[in-house]
């Protein structure tokens, strides 16, 4: 099997879209978060995904945002750009902007809501695949768009080289081992928290994770003591030291506004969010900040040695 055509590797973060009470897109924000996140050493970012609610915004939004976060990036880390949308004209507009403006790579989730077979998720993914002729990072993610990207979609994609990697969310462990065990040319990265340590244990080596937006040191440790030294005796305390944020990003049914409002936490505010959304009440603000205080003081204590 050839080597894959790009290596992703470490934490890529999913970057949010900050915006002014106005409801819009608020640049200035968005450059010192960027700044912030390349500075506490994320391996990769991503501009467009879900997490920065994409699904609020018009392509012409997106592409404005994806071109602002190249520019501010300066080839310091990689860039991936999100294609996700309901249209598959409007995937290809992203895709064709993304090859542009000289994006490193972009990210391709199944169209939803149109619950697609895997024959035609797969023919849908290969002609965005086409049209940006980009390393591709695979979003499986059936609990947003409704359709899992099984083995036969990912046989059929294996027919370009450019499908080397992919973001795996669907929370179902069996699927996981498939992916580790019979398709080793996609790269497995992690795409659901809570899950993170199984994924390293089965060979993951990049982790897309919402909660890098704003305690990127912390996951990078968990990374790190995986993925780096293999001490998965020190993973399993730094997990289970990050396992109430896990659990109130994946099961508190609010994960946008939960990784804004942990933005705003650092200094930089962005707790806003566009409709239908709403930002945290006071109650879910003063758990967040508990949540932040006691992890970032337990896994400080660990990468300690203590």
């Amino acid at each position: 099997m050839a080597s894959p055509l790009f290596t992703f590797e470490g934490i890529y973060t999913p970057i949010i879209t900050p915006f002014h009470k106005s409801g819009e897109i608020n640049f200035d924000t968005l450059g010192e978060i960027i700044e912030f996140l390349i500075e506490q050493g994320v391996h990769g970012l991503i501009s467009g995904g879900s997490t920065g609610e994409n699904y609020a915004q018009t392509v012409t939004e997106r592409l404005e945002v994806a071109k602002f976060t190249h520019q501010i990036i300066k080839n310091r880390t990689p860039l991936v750009i999100g294609t996700g949308a309901m249209l598959t004209s409007e995937s290809l507009a992203l895709a064709r902007g993304a090859r542009e403006l000289g994006a490193d790579a972009v990210l391709l989730a199944s169209p939803p809501y149109a619950v697609p077979t895997d024959r035609e998720n797969a023919i849908n993914a290969l002609a965005i695949d086409k049209v940006a002729n980009l390393p591709v990072m695979l979003y499986n993610y059936p609990g947003r768009t409704g359709t899992m990207m099984g083995e036969e979609f990912l046989d059929r994609v294996g027919e370009s080289c450019n499908f080397c990697g992919i973001k795996e969310s669907s929370g179902d462990i069996n699927h996981l081992h498939i992916l580790a065990r019979d398709y080793p040319h996609i790269q497995l990265g992690c795409g659901m928290d809570d899950q993170a340590l199984e994924f390293f244990a089965w060979g993951a080596r990049f982790w897309v994770c919402g909660g890098s937006n704003f305690l990127p040191k912390e996951h990078i440790a968990l990374y790190e003591a995986c993925v780096l030294e293999g001490n998965f005796n020190k993973g399993r305390r730094i997990m289970s030291a990050l396992m109430p944020l896990m659990r109130t990003l994946e099961l508190g049914g609010k994960f946008v506004q939960t990784i804004k409002y942990g933005v705003t936490l650092q200094g930089m505010h962005a707790s806003a969010v566009r409709a239908p959304l709403k930002s945290l009440n006071k109650d879910e603000k003063r758990s967040l900040e508990q949540i932040c205080k006691t992890l970032k003081t337990t896994i400080k204590n660990i990468i300690g040695g203590d």
